[in-house]
């Protein structure tokens, strides 16, 4: 286990994730689109957390090569890169992370197993996480090797399962599903959700949006001041339509995404039709516009529930060591009662 060797770092906070991972504490950054770049993942783990670098950032393979010297360069903590299955090929990208040998490798969405079959094949030790939304899904990454899996429930941004089963419920079924370590994600922005999932049975957690909004980051601020501005209410599901419901931010243009998919649905269009109508609004440039260049009116953003819990732009290292005490107060306070 790796620590932060500033002397008011908190302690160690110990469970089978942290063992797994060589990491200080249970946290994880989740591999956000386009915003999962060294910097920030350096930050993350040079705090004690597990970093990632997001393969949805990358248009080569030369690219991620690059971002992991970077961040080798700024830290020589352990960290991760996240593979979003289904965007787009990964093959290259999954040779050069395993010719790298990075230490952790998570896999995002579709099926698992032929990514996790060459990570095993390499026989390189690779730590590997899976992102599930079920149970089912739990079982069979357990089933294919995977070291752990993080459950995703509904609260959570981008990309979530078709069930609308939330974190509270998600988290405990699974811990009662598998015996691999599980994170929780969704809904997780403190050190109040960080003891919340432990005392579902969780062993660490992930979080994706709280991680949007801290100083190291890519994210354009017009977002950032946007995930601090909202309130829990101000997230819609758009994609329902076409079978890959995601967590946006509220916005004129979300709206317009959201109408959309219901006039299409009045009219009986199947899921091919809507996609084809939908596809212009829904093109990673319009993300990007947002996310990067700071026009949400014209484009949108990942956004979890969890921005009702976000009050200002801190540190990675801020965020991380004020969770880990906030939980071990909360811990104490509930071993008094």
């Amino acid at each position: 286990m790796t620590t932060p060797s500033d002397p008011s770092a908190p302690a160690p906070m110990r469970t089978r994730v942290t063992d797994l991972l060589g990491i200080a504490y249970p946290i994880v950054q989740g591999g956000l689109a386009h915003l999962s770049l060294a910097p920030l993942a350096a930050a993350v783990s040079a705090a004690g957390g597990l970093g990632q670098l997001g393969v949805a950032c990358y248009a080569t393979p030369a690219e991620l090569r690059e971002d992991i010297m970077r961040l080798r360069a700024l830290t020589d903590r352990p960290f991760g890169v996240n593979f979003p299955i289904g965007i787009k090929p990964l093959d290259d990208f999954l040779a050069v992370a395993l010719a790298e040998r990075v230490p952790v490798i998570s896999l995002t969405g579709g099926n698992p197993e032929p990514l996790l079959r060459r990570i095993l094949a390499a026989g390189q030790g690779t730590r590997t996480l899976v992102l599930v939304a079920g149970v089912r899904a739990a079982r069979k990454a357990a089933e294919l090797g995977a070291d752990a899996v993080v459950a995703v429930g509904f609260e959570g941004g981008g990309h979530l399962g078709r069930d609308d089963i939330g974190t509270l419920v998600l988290v405990p079924r699974i811990v009662a599903a598998v015996t691999i370590p599980v994170l929780a994600s969704g809904g997780i922005a403190d050190g109040r959700g960080l003891a919340a999932a432990l005392a579902l049975g969780a062993e660490g957690v992930e979080l994706g949006t709280r991680f949007v909004a801290v100083q190291e980051g890519n994210a354009h601020q017009h977002y950032k001041d946007a995930l601090v501005a909202a309130t829990e209410t101000d997230t819609l599901v758009i994609e329902r339509s076409i079978g890959r419901p995601a967590r946006v931010l509220r916005s004129p243009f979300a709206e317009a995404i959201l109408a959309r998919e219901a006039e299409l649905a009045a009219h009986g269009a199947d899921r091919e039709a809507t996609l084809s109508a939908i596809l212009p609004f829904i093109l990673g440039a319009n993300n990007t516009r947002a996310s990067l260049d700071g026009d949400l009116d014209h484009g949108f953003v990942w956004a979890g529930q969890v921005v009702g819990l976000i009050n200002d732009i801190p540190t990675a290292q801020a965020l991380i060591w004020r969770t880990v005490t906030e939980a071990r107060a909360h811990a104490q306070r509930m071993a008094q009662m």
